[in-house]
């Protein structure tokens, strides 16, 4: 009985070793990250100080696409106008997707670092615009470009084929579904899975946070026009006046997410903008409105924008409207939902490479991002949030209340180094744990 006990813990010891010999997070792949650093921070400082707006990245492609090149990708170019599909193929494996998004914002910097972007640009509405990266594109990048370095270098340690993908215009939320229109899972591999990084004004630098399940939500934007018949306003009797329309519109709005949807499903109504009226003593012959609408479940969202038009028709109706109100939706993107069986292997690699202190476990949010694209297509995919702010500049703000510079704010600045290098590890070892294993 104890010559027994004794195999059987022998056995469970070789077993425990020959695990950790193959634990990705053992690999020796990421040593090399703090010699390639310093050629990192020159990539991310360049893209920080040259962003491009969603569907004009011309510039940042070609930086993307020259990088990959020179580690031995096989490299496609204007994908979707501007993307980027690179191609290592090392062996029987499985296929990994790795995106970064390329765009930048319309946003004037106002961070006062010595690399902040002065850019500006004609948009595609013949506007002129100051850009920034406000949403951290630029970290995603250079993370990105940091572990297809590392993984390329580090051949020896897995199987499969590796798929990079810089995708355009995410921030405009159409670059993931025409990078799929124009063939990203036809003219190249589909992958086996799909994994892409954000970085968190709200969690900081050196940790990273994940979703199992919804973790962004679906995104639409409403446009809404409501007519009248435009007068004097000294004499609204004669009028039938769309501000008033819209004002009870507006109103009546509120009920949707408050009576008709069931409290257990997440949902967000917001009237953002309303325009009418040029003068004190005018009643205008319309109103604009502009919505943003926001869910998880595909039948909530569809029964979000049947509301928002029943409602608003209903209202012109009842004010005697002289034709019924104009009801356009655009800019939708479907919510993004974290596959449990990949996030919870890649969090475990996660625990393992950064230690489990500084891996947690986040909440979903109401924002969006058209990877969700990915997931929907087919492909089992999971997103994680690598947090971007300074930790003492977070434990300041934690313990006085105070807001921290959002993303797509005109102050927000991450804390470089730690976040670069954490982003490269993360999208390293996530790939390391889901390509094959040598």
């Amino acid at each position: 009985m104890n010559r027994s006990l004794a195999l059987f813990g022998v056995a469970a010891l070789l077993w425990s070793v020959s695990l950790r010999a193959a634990d990705p997070a053992m690999s020796p792949v990421l040593v090399p990250l703090d010699a390639i650093y310093p050629d990192l921070e020159k990539l991310y400082l360049d893209l920080h100080q040259n962003p491009e707006l969603s569907f004009h990245e011309e510039k940042t492609a070609a930086k993307m696409a020259d990088r990959l090149r020179a580690l031995g990708f096989e490299v496609t170019t204007g994908v979707a106008k501007t993307g980027v599909v690179g191609i290592l193929r090392n062996g029987k494996g499985p296929t990994v997707m790795l995106r970064t998004d390329l765009d930048a914002l319309p946003v004037e910097e106002k961070t006062g670092l010595p690399y902040a972007s002065k850019v500006t640009t004609t948009d595609d509405a013949g506007e002129t615009v100051h850009v920034m990266h406000a949403c951290g594109h630029d970290l995603h990048m250079t993370s990105w470009i940091g572990a297809a370095t590392l993984l390329s270098r580090g051949k020896d340690r897995w199987r499969g084929t590796l798929m990079m993908v810089g995708q355009p215009a995410e921030e405009k939320g159409g670059g993931a579904l025409k990078m799929l229109a124009d063939g990203l899972f036809t003219r190249f591999p589909k992958p086996d899975f799909a994994f892409a990084i954000h970085d968190s004004a709200q969690a900081p630098a050196g940790t990273v946070q994940s979703i199992s399940g919804y973790a962004l939500a679906n995104v639409d934007s409403v446009d809404l026009t409501i007519y009248g018949k435009g007068g004097h306003g000294a004499y609204p009797h004669t009028t039938i006046d769309p501000i008033v329309i819209a004002a009870r519109t507006v109103l009546a709005l509120q009920t949707i997410v408050g009576r008709e949807n069931n409290p257990l499903d997440p949902a967000v109504v917001t009237v953002g903008s309303i325009h009418g009226g040029t003068k004190h003593n005018i009643i205008p012959d319309e109103v604009k409105l502009q919505l943003t609408v926001r869910s998880y479940k595909d039948d909530v969202r569809k029964r979000l924008l049947a509301s928002i038009e029943r409602i608003a028709k209903a209202e012109a109706v009842a004010a005697g409207a002289p034709k019924p109100p104009d009801v356009a939706v655009s800019e939708g993107t479907p919510a993004t939902y974290n596959d449990p069986a990949v996030t919870k292997r890649v969090t475990g690699a996660l625990a393992r490479g950064l230690g489990s202190a500084n891996v947690t476990e986040a909440q979903p949010v109401m924002g969006g991002e058209d990877f969700s694209e990915y997931g929907r297509a087919g492909v089992p995919a999971t997103l994680i949030w690598v947090g971007a702010v300074e930790p003492k500049k977070y434990e300041a703000a934690k313990a006085s209340g105070a807001s921290l510079p959002s993303l797509h704010s005109s102050e927000f600045a991450p804390d470089r180094e730690p976040t670069i290098k954490t982003g490269v590890k993360t999208v390293t070892l996530a790939a390391l744990e889901l390509l094959g294993h040598r």
